[in-house]
């Protein structure tokens, strides 16, 4: 499978949200390179590991800011997190039981990546966006989530 380049078509606007697709995506690559080399299935599961570590942290970190905005449609974004994750925890499952199946999860994260950057991070992004506008003390006092993202 070809490597996936980052591009601003996949920004959503919010640097430290785009920093953790970009390593999301770097991860995907890693996958690419292992599935088309020889590593020792030590490394290999390492580096599942080291993903589904970060998408999970990732997927926190976007229902944080949901909560904050007061995103409507949190409850399902946050279900569609939960799907994700055990589809992820089954890859590292059946890794363990020695299946190959770096080349299946490639393809299964590259799809989804670029659903998800095109989708469902569209709608809460510009809720967060607007918030801050709205409440431009939440950058300046140093509040909350929007601190980090902004501040």
């Amino acid at each position: 499978m070809a490597k996936l380049l980052w591009s601003e078509q996949f920004s959503v606007g919010i640097e430290v949200i785009d920093q953790q697709h970009r390593k999301i995506l770097e991860y995907i690559n890693q996958l690419d390179d292992i599935h088309s080399g020889t590593h020792s299935n030590r490394e290999i599961g390492r580096l599942i590991d080291a993903l589904i570590d970060h998408t999970i942290y990732h997927f926190n970190f976007e229902e944080k800011i949901q909560e904050e905005v007061g995103y409507p449609y949190i409850n399902a974004h946050r279900r569609l997190h939960v799907q994700f994750a055990k589809r992820l925890t089954g890859f590292q499952a059946r890794f363990a039981e020695g299946e190959d199946i770096t080349g299946e999860l490639e393809s299964f994260l590259t799809s989804w990546l670029l659903d998800h950057l095109k989708h469902d991070d569209t709608d809460y992004v510009e809720l967060a966006k607007e918030h801050l506008q709205a409440h431009p003390d939440l950058q300046k006092e140093n509040k909350g989530i929007f601190a980090r993202l902004f501040g």
